[in-house]
């Protein structure tokens, strides 16, 4: 796997705050080897799932939003490594594969300005490049027979995501998005806003639910393109469950899992659907963080459930006494992953 800059146990360790009496998954969490050819060290592992980073927000620039989503690897890791090895979830069941190198295109956009139209069009030329690496990465992580677990960076790689994963199964997947945004916006150019709408375009998406889709932020022109293949695009609203009670949280989970369930599908989490998480489109009203886990811990347990990726959250915009919160949170919605796709 080219562009990808491995974890090492040193890393780690470095990460890891060891007590006397306990051990944590930065003890128990597997690395590959520097001298090991990747592929073939994932292939030939016990671990059933692979972390891996995203540390950009191209995507997000290139969407006309807020950078800051580049930070949320990090502190998810830090996170991650400090959880308690135990009975309800071990460590040794996931490798930490690394991060995917972005600094060659991170460089080519620092310069550029989203609000200028040749500059926008630079960066959805750089976000395509990003594509194809992550479908890379994705697609070698998929047909060695385990699940990623992605951590972002911008909701772009929803793209590469599904493409890597479809190619990996030879067949096109379904997608469940929990998000107060369809991401399913006009083929313009490559960006945030329009990955599942590109997947489906070129035939890696087959059946995609938007689950909580805020009808304050959805256009007329989205609603009606959904509206066009309202039996392969289906939604709910956050409003009509939560606002409106039309509609009930436990039951919607249930329709929409009927809806995607027949075929390999992969979870999609957008972390601005929770109010007060820092994150380019911040919300300040949307589902709570436990009804977000409880999402996670019901579709993981599906055997096609097929990879989870969580996005859009941004340390670096929040609190600065309080920016590993949302590291500690994407630790919570990865254990609650596994927790529940071991038991399915």
């Amino acid at each position: 796997m080219e562009n990808l800059i491995r974890f090492k146990q040193s890393d780690l360790a470095k990460i890891t705050n060891f007590r006397n009496g306990e051990v944590k998954f930065g003890e128990k969490m597997i690395t590959v080897p520097k001298d090991e050819n990747i592929t073939e060290f994932i292939t030939n592992s016990e671990a059933k799932y692979v972390i891996l980073g995203i540390p950009e927000d191209v995507g997000i620039r290139a969407n006309l939003g807020r950078s800051g989503a580049d930070s949320a690897w990090n502190s998810a890791i830090q996170s991650i490594a400090n959880i308690q090895h135990n009975r309800f979830c071990k460590g040794n069941l996931v490798i930490i594969l690394g991060q995917v190198d972005v600094s060659q295109e991170i460089d080519l956009a620092k310069n550029l300005d989203q609000t200028k139209p040749e500059d926008r069009k630079q960066l959805f030329k750089i976000v395509e490049q990003i594509d194809k690496e992550v479908s890379h990465i994705i697609f070698s992580i998929v047909k060695a027979g385990k699940i990623p677990i992605i951590i972002g960076g911008g909701h772009n790689n929803a793209y590469g995501n599904i493409k890597g994963t479809a190619l990996a199964k030879g067949k096109s997947i379904n997608v469940i998005n929990f998000d107060a945004h369809s991401d399913f916006r006009i083929l313009e150019g490559r960006h945030s806003g329009n990955g599942f709408s590109y997947a489906f375009d070129e035939g890696f998406l087959k059946r995609y639910f938007i689950f909580g889709l805020h009808e304050s932020y959805t256009s007329k022109s989205v609603l009606d393109s959904i509206k066009k293949i309202e039996d392969r695009v289906k939604y709910n609203t956050y409003d009509e469950i939560k606002i409106r009670h039309q509609k009930y949280f436990e039951q919607e989970m249930i329709q929409s899992l009927d809806f995607i369930k027949k075929d390999f599908f992969g979870i999609e989490i957008d972390l601005d659907a929770i109010p007060n998480i820092a994150s380019s489109a911040m919300t300040l009203s949307g589902f709570s963080v436990e009804e977000l886990r409880q999402f996670i811990y019901y579709f993981s347990q599906n055997q096609n459930a097929s990879y989870i990726h969580i996005c859009e959250g941004a340390p670096s915009l929040g609190e600065e006494k309080n920016n590993h919160l949302i590291g500690k949170l994407i630790g919570y919605l990865i254990t609650d992953f596994i927790k529940g796709n071991s038991q399915g």
